[in-house]
């Protein structure tokens, strides 16, 4: 027997392609009758970057200097995936319940989707592929195969498709 889906971990990276893998989701929870948790990760300063404004800033200042850079980021992130959420859902009303929560952490994001999709007991995971931007190949083309290696959960990978000219987060 296939065991039922309740909640869908949405893990987006705020490419173009994330409003199509947002619809997919809410798509799918819909015929499962589930709920979606949106996460999005934050990458950590790299050891590199960290390595090279120390000689000029104390480790105190630089530890300050990322601490207010990560919270503006995420507060930043947080408001561009609440309006994103709400453009979407505006023509579907019904679907906006099926949003349980917009989750944001900092880490490696193979690590951490992994991570949150078992702490927040999440049935499947749906990401998105072939990110844009600097991230293209560091969260969604790696990130996917490195997710899909190590999960038991069913995955959803969700190309974005050649003839789609979707909206992403750089119009809200």
């Amino acid at each position: 027997m296939i065991p039922q889906i309740k909640k869908f971990l949405c893990a987006m990276d705020l490419s173009d392609n994330s409003a199509y893998v947002l619809r997919y989701a809410m798509n799918s929870a819909k015929k499962h009758d589930a709920g979606i948790i949106i996460l999005y990760v934050l990458e950590p300063l790299s050891v590199t970057t960290h390595a090279m404004v120390l000689p000029y800033l104390t480790e105190g200042l630089v530890n300050k200097i990322s601490e207010e850079k990560i919270a503006y980021a995420k507060d930043q992130i947080q408001q561009k995936l609440k309006t994103f959420c709400e453009k979407e859902l505006k023509n579907d009303p019904e679907s906006a319940d099926t949003v349980e929560s917009i989750e944001l952490c900092e880490g490696f994001p193979a690590e951490m989707i992994l991570r949150k999709a078992d702490e927040l007991d999440c049935d499947a995971i749906i990401m998105g592929t072939h990110g844009k931007g600097f991230i293209r190949n560091t969260f969604l083309g790696s990130t996917s195969k490195r997710v899909l290696r190590r999960t038991r959960k069913p995955i959803f990978i969700i190309p974005l498709p050649k003839e789609e000219a979707d909206i992403g987060l750089h119009n809200v």
